[in-house]
């Protein structure tokens, strides 16, 4: 079905990040998964066998990628679209409509498909994958996590026989991973091939036949499903994965009175055009100086309330009461910093260490000595001088990381600050959120991943349909 011998590739002006001598034969209906480290080679895997790879990343190809018994070096991408499938870790940048409606039902278009048979197939995605709330809905409504399922609606709606998944989960809330699993196991019992390069593991444990573990772009470890399975926490540590069960999280109701200086948020109440998603709040005390992870499901408001809280979203008349101030939208622009869920968004300059210059609001003339000592905390100094735009996707995450701590103010908030990270950079991201902790900042963490609230967070802010529905310390 699929098979790569002796691949060689380099990306263009990128010394990192690619493959090499790679051999790798994948069956018909295998689940595949990909694992490893930040640019261990895993995406450039992905991308060579739904042919993004020679086809739209450039760099020096050696070795033959077969795909369907097809040449991908000698078929256009278009030849690919009804035989390979793609989710890739950020969904936007693969959409082509303003609609829901419209995006599943592109490819199928595309491809020419009959319209009484691209409704049918639309529905009966959407009954298997229960996203009927999300039809008729505009994109840019959405949460992260729900553009995520519906790229894999879409992508079901073709039935291609090969599935390509890139991070599938990085956005994704726990019920929204278990829905993805369905997903996929469904996809397996149709007999598809899935490829999946993924961190988080633990929804993947009982439907993987194979992973398969590459670093420095070559395959260091391959597992069987047996193998998988007996995999223990201690096991995938050794191997620098994230584990295979996942943590349970759990708020303390005992003594939820704060101690200490408070943050008081009253009257935030924000909607959307649609007037049927945002926050209310009418009061919420948080803690200051400490770690809160703000958590829920997909589209309960978390991402909103972080952007109400910096003062992003005018219309939100809400007040944060901070050292006994009153600070409406304007003020509190000048108080937060915000690391936002989809980085390219606030990635501006030509290299990774004026990025994080920018940042800094307390200027000197040691600019450059503070923004190499922040990269080298991050694991970053190797990239100083690349351009923001050519990084990994987990590299860019933490090049944002890195400007947020660069900057004096003294409320930082992150949106998915670990998405796409591998186990060793989410550890170093909750070893950071510490420290900024122990310098007197308030850290608020928009947050799916358990495993980075149990490493560092002290408070937890469960969101449910834009209300606070638990505001408590975290529980032992």
């Amino acid at each position: 079905m699929i098979e790569l011998n002796h691949v060689t590739f380099r990306y263009k002006g990128i010394s990192e990040g690619g493959v090499y001598d790679l051999s790798l034969k994948i069956r018909g209906g295998e689940v595949v998964l990909l694992c490893g480290a930040s640019g261990c080679g895993k995406t450039t895997a992905a991308r060579l066998i739904n042919g993004l790879i020679p086809h739209y990343y450039k760099g020096e190809l050696t070795g033959s990628v077969t795909v369907n018994g097809r040449d991908i070096a000698q078929t256009e991408l278009y030849d690919l679209a009804g035989v390979v499938g793609t989710v890739f870790q950020n969904p936007r940048s693969q959409f082509f409509a303003v609609d829901t409606d419209g995006e599943i039902t592109f490819g199928a278009e595309n491809i020419g498909m009959p319209p009484k048979e691209i409704l049918a197939r639309k529905n009966a995605v959407a009954g298997a994958m229960q996203i009927e709330k999300l039809l008729g809905r505009s994109i840019f409504g959405l949460s992260g996590g729900e553009k995520q399922i519906i790229a894999c609606a879409s992508v079901s709606v073709l039935s291609p026989d090969i599935i390509v998944l890139d991070e599938p989960s990085s956005n994704l809330d726990c019920e929204a991973i278990e829905k993805l699993k369905d997903i996929v196991a469904q996809w397996k019992s149709q007999g598809k091939t899935i490829v999946i390069a993924e961190h988080r593991l633990y929804f993947l444990r009982e439907l993987a036949d194979r992973m398969l573990i590459l670093e420095n772009g070559r395959i260091t470890k391959e597992l069987n499903a047996e193998e998988i399975k007996k995999l223990t926490n201690a096991d995938t540590e050794n191997l620098g994965l994230r584990p295979m069960t996942l943590p349970e999280i759990h708020g303390s109701h005992q003594n939820t009175d704060i101690q200490g200086d408070v943050l008081l948020l009253e009257d935030f109440r924000f909607t959307y055009k649609d007037g049927k998603h945002g926050i209310n709040i009418p009061r919420l005390e948080l803690p200051a100086n400490r770690i809160i992870a703000i958590t829920g499901h997909n589209g309960a408001g978390k991402s909103t309330l972080a952007r109400n809280i910096c003062g992003l979203e005018r219309k939100c008349r809400g007040t944060l009461t901070m050292n006994g101030k009153k600070l409406k939208a304007k003020a509190r622009l000048r108080h937060c910093y915000m690391i936002m869920q989809d980085v390219n968004h606030q990635l501006f300059t030509e290299s990774v260490r004026d990025e994080v210059m920018l940042s800094m609001t307390d200027k000197s003339l040691n600019d450059q000595q503070k923004a190499d000592a922040i990269l080298a905390q991050l694991d970053l100094t190797e990239y100083a001088d690349k351009h923001p735009m050519a990084l990994s996707g987990g590299q860019k995450q933490r090049t944002a990381i890195a400007s947020g701590i660069a900057s004096s103010k003294p409320i930082l908030i992150f949106d998915e600050p670990t998405s796409g990270l591998d186990l060793a950079h989410m550890k170093q991201v909750s070893d950071q959120l510490k420290k900024l902790r122990d310098m007197g900042k308030t850290v608020i963490v928009v947050t799916h991943d358990h495993e980075l609230i149990r490493s560092c967070c002290d408070h937890i802010v469960r969101l449910e349909n834009g209300c606070a529905a638990e505001n408590c310390p975290l529980g032992e």
